[in-house]
């Protein structure tokens, strides 16, 4: 006969990873908002800015900036990887990783 299944047991697990991935996720978002220095700016106007984007229908906008961001991250993973061999998370890879979109053009 077949052992019956936990059904409680394995709706918390998945309740349990679920909570994991979103709070990931928000650790991820913050990360990300620190390592383009947008910490420098208040919560109003970067609320602001994230509303401008969300709202932007504009599909060639949208496109330069996913470009934009591209760029950023492949940017930051080169010059992580040379200044630390290996070693994923670091601060000054983060502090590195801010300066290319600040000095560089885009459409805004």
């Amino acid at each position: 006969m077949r052992k019956p299944r936990d059904f409680d047991a394995e709706l918390k697990a998945l309740e349990d990873k679920a909570r994991e991935l979103k709070t990931r996720k928000v650790q991820q978002l913050g990360d990300l908002v620190i390592a383009t220095g947008a910490d420098a700016l208040t919560a109003e106007e970067l609320a602001g800015a994230l509303l401008v984007l969300a709202e932007t229908e504009d599909l060639g906008r949208r496109e330069a900036w996913a470009r934009r961001g591209a760029a950023f991250f492949h940017g930051r993973a080169r010059r992580s990887a040379a200044a630390h061999d290996g070693d994923a998370v670091s601060a000054p890879a983060q502090q590195g990783g801010a300066q290319p979109p600040s000095g560089s053009t885009g459409a805004a």
